[in-house]
């Protein structure tokens, strides 16, 4: 003890060069995850946001050059003839919304499951789109809700909520795997595993619980399992191929880049220059996206988010293979060398 007692006391504090690294890294790390968090949000703005624009083509133009003259490059316009036109685009996820001028008087369409932010600027342009009445006061346009929120979550509270969780979740399961699990294929089959029952009570809670999803509950579902799979598996395979760099790379992909980038609490159009459209192609933005199709569209524009998810799944399964052939032997190089191509 009294040699333990007399080491602590000899050892000498380290240098000042030292604290003033530490200081350093410190700084730079907390302006890294300053900029990545609040960078997008900050900067959101309405812009290339597409909406459509139902009726005669004199007033489709009328009201396409009046949106313009208001808001400079905030909506990509689609024109259609009628309504219905106009409705399918809405439930497909062409657009978010649509100003409908086919009966005359003007008529604001918007779908909050879509996106919140976006059915709020298009609640705004129904004020602007007033119509003067005999005493000389004004109303404003009309709106209906085409694919409202669940009535339990009438803000979409849950669903952009659960952003965060799933990203962790996918974390989480290739932290611990890699720590308790021996055995590339047994890690895998784990990550899967996991992603069936988290995705199983995920969405029992935000729908059954908090409801704040509709549809097929066995859909909604499949999209988590997918989004959660997606993220675990991918980074599984970096850590396998590349070890603790592989798991960094992974984990500062998904939380600062993904995260942030992925548009779950207003729109990816709504998101700075090309943010928007990097977010969608990672899991985070995909996996949001993917949800609210199965849960308020009926699948309907699913398709881009299904395939930026399997896309990373599938990177994570060939990283994992190239990680094991490279441990049987030398005759793996050439995979090795392809998986690493493909990081």
């Amino acid at each position: 003890m009294a040699v333990q007692t007399q080491f602590a006391t000899d050892a000498s504090p380290s240098p000042w060069s030292a604290v003033a690294r530490a200081v350093a890294m410190l700084t730079v790390a907390v302006s890294v995850l300053l900029t990545a968090f609040a960078w997008p949000s900050v900067r959101s703005s309405v812009h290339d946001v597409p909406i459509a624009v139902a009726g005669p083509a004199p007033a489709v133009r009328q009201i396409s050059a009046a949106l313009d003259e208001r808001l400079p490059d905030a909506f990509e316009i689609t024109e259609v003839a009628d309504t219905t036109t106009a409705e399918q685009l809405i439930r497909d996820r062409e657009v978010y919304g649509a100003i409908d001028v086919s009966s005359g008087a003007p008529q604001v369409i918007l779908a909050s499951a879509g996106s919140v932010a976006v059915a709020q600027t298009l609640n705004s342009i129904a004020t602007a789109l007033s119509q003067p009445q005999s005493r000389g006061a004004s109303t404003a346009a009309p709106v209906r809700d085409l694919v409202p929120l669940p009535v339990d979550d009438p803000r979409g509270a849950g669903l952009a909520a659960a952003a965060l969780p799933l990203v962790m979740g996918g974390l989480l399961a290739a932290f611990l795997l890699t720590r308790l699990v021996l055995g590339t294929t047994r890690r895998a089959i784990g990550a899967l595993a996991f992603a069936v029952t988290g995705g199983l009570a995920v969405s029992a809670i935000l729908q059954f619980w908090l409801g704040s999803l509709t549809g097929s509950y066995w859909a909604n579902t499949g999209a988590v399992a997918l989004s959660v799979a997606a993220i675990s598996l991918s980074i599984l395979g970096l850590e396998s191929l590349l070890g603790y760099t592989g798991l960094g790379l992974g984990a500062a992909t998904m939380m600062l880049i993904g995260n942030p980038l992925s548009g779950s609490a207003t729109a990816s159009e709504m998101l700075p220059g090309w943010s928007g459209m990097l977010g969608q192609l990672l899991p985070p933005g995909a996996s949001g996206r993917l949800l609210r199709s199965t849960a308020f569209f009926d699948g309907h524009g699913a398709t881009h988010s299904v395939i930026v998810l399997a896309t990373w799944l599938l990177l994570g399964v060939l990283l994992c293979l190239a990680s094991g052939l490279r441990r049987r032997g030398p005759s793996a190089d050439l995979v090795i060398r392809a998986a690493r191509a493909t990081v």
